[in-house]
């Protein structure tokens, strides 16, 4: 079974201004698609051609398949990217917020450091919030790296790359993930993701 481009959960303008709809058709429907499309070629005929994705990012690493790994890796970085924003925000609550509250002191020292490690982050790459070994912190991943193969449970991602954000803010980062951190973060998909205790998969 090949994979797919994912449905986005929401309408391509639903994250404007923070995120236009221009951003969105060609961040979705363009270089997501790109990475999709690069993947079900690599494995096309292969004993992972019916694999989840989730093995074949895995094995692409083991085998030191650096092509098919970034392929696939960004397919699946940018599926959980897609379901960590939401049109509106609302701030965590139960075990969640319980959760950043232990780790972190305040849900606001959290946006603080998402947006301080997002903003600090050089180059290309991607802003977690992310649960292990019992505790809740913010890490920073370079390029195609992705939580599939790094252990610990992904709540939330944030895209650092500049596809993500230029056409809306040109080099102005942090005026991206102020708009995302404080209107845009689903943190209904963090508290599921919470609540699982297992790593997110990607849609068949």
């Amino acid at each position: 079974m090949a994979i797919s481009l994912i449905t986005l959960p929401y309408a391509e303008d639903a994250l404007a201004p923070a995120i236009s709809a221009t951003t969105v058709q060609t961040h979705h429907g363009k270089h997501h698609r790109t990475y999709v499309d690069r993947t079900n070629t690599a494995i096309e005929g292969g004993d992972l051609a019916d694999k989840p994705l989730e093995d074949i990012v895995a094995a692409a690493e083991a085998k030191g398949d650096k092509g098919l790994f970034n392929n696939s890796a960004q397919t699946w970085n940018h599926g959980f990217y897609w379901f960590s924003l939401a049109p509106t925000s609302a701030a965590p609550t139960g075990d969640l917020a319980a959760a950043i509250e232990s780790s972190f002191g305040s849900f606001d020292a959290l946006k603080q450091e998402l947006a301080a490690q997002g903003t600090a982050h050089f180059a290309s790459g991607w802003v977690w919030l992310v649960e292990k070994d019992g505790k809740l912190s913010v890490e920073q991943t370079h390029d195609a790296a992705t939580y599939t193969t790094l252990g610990g449970n992904p709540l939330l991602v944030i895209d650092l790359w500049e596809h993500a954000y230029y056409l809306d803010h040109k080099n102005v980062r942090p005026n991206y993930l102020k708009e995302v951190i404080d209107n845009h973060l689903n943190w209904e998909f963090a508290a599921e993701n919470f609540g699982r205790g297992a790593l997110w998969t990607y849609p068949a």
